[in-house]
């Protein structure tokens, strides 16, 4: 699972932000024109202009065509990422087996050719990878598997979510695990029968097999 780094404009805003928090740009208050925003922050205007959107929409920023932007609040709703980053494992592991077997159930009924195809290949490197001990392989592989059937699912908000769950478990993976894929590789046979069930398009079996695995109760 790829590390997404943060855009110039998220930089931006970021900084734009604790300007506000500290007062630097008041309630009520205009910010700089762009030109003073480039040379402030040493970023282009597409940059500038990024950031402003994305505290607009935040509620933070007000822009008025032909007067100039204004700080109107300070505060923002914390995104389901960033809550997510704060919360205890438990929690977001309880996230996850509430997901599970809904996104399993919908895959079997939604896929298509390219997913089965995408699923695949992730089960199988999930087992090769386990056999071989290779263990950060091997988690992002499972990782992978169970993103390939989110994207299956053909829910693009239940994806995103799970997908954010799933980029929190990850990092707690070598930690539960120790550094060993022997669970892996004990899991791997009701992986493929998940992934059967959804080839087969049966979605009561997927989803009794998804909240299996979750639960861990095979």
């Amino acid at each position: 699972m790829q590390i997404q780094r943060k855009t110039l404009a998220e930089e931006v805003a970021e900084r734009l932000i604790e300007g506000i928090s500290n007062d630097e740009y008041g309630i009520g208050e205009k910010l700089p024109t762009e030109p003073e925003l480039m040379k402030i922050y040493g970023v282009g205007r597409s940059s500038i202009r990024e950031a402003i959107k994305i505290l607009s929409i935040k509620g933070i920023l007000n822009v008025l065509q032909g007067v100039g932007t204004f700080v109107i609040s300070k505060n923002a709703e914390e995104s389901l990422e960033a809550q997510m980053n704060k919360a205890e494992i438990k929690d977001v592991q309880e996230v996850r087996s509430l997901l599970d077997s809904k996104i399993a159930a919908k895959a079997a009924i939604s896929r298509n050719e390219k997913d089965l195809k995408n699923i695949k290949k992730y089960l199988e490197l999930r087992a090769q990878f386990a056999e071989a001990n290779q263990a950060s392989e091997c988690y992002e592989a499972d990782a992978n598997f169970h993103l390939a059937i989110a994207e299956a699912c053909g829910n693009k908000l239940l994806k995103e979510i799970y997908k954010i769950a799933t980029k929190h478990i990850m990092s707690s993976f070598q930690t539960k695990h120790d550094n060993n894929t022997e669970s892996f590789k004990i899991s791997q046979k009701i992986h493929t029968e998940l992934y059967q069930c959804i080839s087969g398009q049966d979605s009561d079996k997927a989803s009794v097999i998804a909240q299996k695995i979750v639960d861990q109760t095979y």
